[in-house]
């Protein structure tokens, strides 16, 4: 199959594209840099596209079956200044509209787009339990998602199958918030933030990769699909299972108020909770291979 791949690059597109390579298939990645376009020495072909300025090589796309939109500002890269939260907004949105209207308009439309979303979607929501009928949230991240969502409303009414992963916290050591928090474990300085008590729900990045592969070939599944393991447990429980497997103690907590003198308005999203259940995977019969934070810290480690 041949597959575009948007944030091909990044640490959870590197691996998708590395996945989907091992197994034969074509990827085109879209990259922002002109002189890195054409063929790769791995294998893929780039092309170009800013979806700030929302330009995208359509000619690229041609022949494209199946397309996973991952690109985006990193929410958890910068201290949330006013200009940075606009960042996060606009990359996604932008990105996703440019992308949208490209797949809309191709004389032969992939038959599927799966575009990135996250389980910011539902905001803090405590100790209930969420899946993937509950309803948006009232915060800046909700809002985000709300917006990155509907953006890939053109590509749906043109006849293509539109899904959007709700993806949790990915553990993994060599990128996303698994990169900042095991060096700390190593160092013995990991501790739980906040009170502890805030769920995070949690996904490997083993089963990031298959879940989104897994969207892509079940031809009946569109809409939201929550991304996250079926146990979500809380900040306290998955630093003690990180110091477990480390042997290090977690003796230092971090308190509310310093996190929020040192990320701002980030420290919301930190100490927020979101204890949010896999029901659609779980319904169409995914299997996860990491369903405990015991075996995602073993397998991130």
């Amino acid at each position: 199959m041949r597959i575009a791949v948007t944030g091909s690059t990044g640490f959870l597109g590197s691996a998708l594209v590395r996945s989907l390579l091992a197994d034969g298939h074509q990827v085109v990645r879209l990259v922002r840099h002109r002189g890195r376009t054409g063929p790769q020495a791995d294998g893929t072909t780039a092309i170009g596209w800013n979806p700030l300025r929302m330009e995208i090589d359509r000619a690229g796309l041609a022949g494209v079956e199946a397309v996973v939109h991952l690109a985006g500002a990193g929410v958890g890269d910068h201290r949330w200044t006013e200009a940075y939260k606009r960042e996060i907004r606009e990359s996604r949105v932008l990105g996703t509209e440019t992308l949208a209207a490209a797949l809309a308009a191709a004389d032969t439309p992939p038959r599927v787009l799966v575009s990135a979303s996250a389980v910011g979607y539902y905001g803090q929501t405590g100790d209930r339990v969420i899946d993937e009928r509950s309803p948006a949230g009232d915060d800046f991240l909700a809002g985000v998602c709300v917006e990155w969502e509907a953006a890939a409303r053109p590509a749906a009414a043109a006849g293509i199958r539109v899904v959007h992963p709700r993806t949790g916290l990915v553990l993994a050591t060599g990128g996303g918030a698994g990169a900042r928090l095991f060096p700390l474990f190593k160092l013995g300085l990991g501790g739980r933030l906040g009170s502890g008590d805030q769920y995070w729900s949690f996904i490997s990045l083993a089963d990031e990769v298959a879940a989104l592969r897994f969207l892509i070939d079940r031809k009946d599944i569109e809409g939201p699909v929550n991304l996250t393991a079926p146990q979500p447990v809380t900040n306290r429980e998955l630093t003690a299972a990180v110091g477990r497997m480390l042997g290090r103690p977690t003796p230092f907590p971090v308190p509310e108020t310093v996190l929020k003198a040192v990320l701002g308005e980030l420290a919301v999203e930190v100490a927020g909770s979101h204890r949010v259940l896999p029901a659609r995977l779980t319904e169409a019969g995914f299997r996860f291979r990491h369903p405990d934070v015991e075996s995602a810290v073993r397998a991130a480690l």
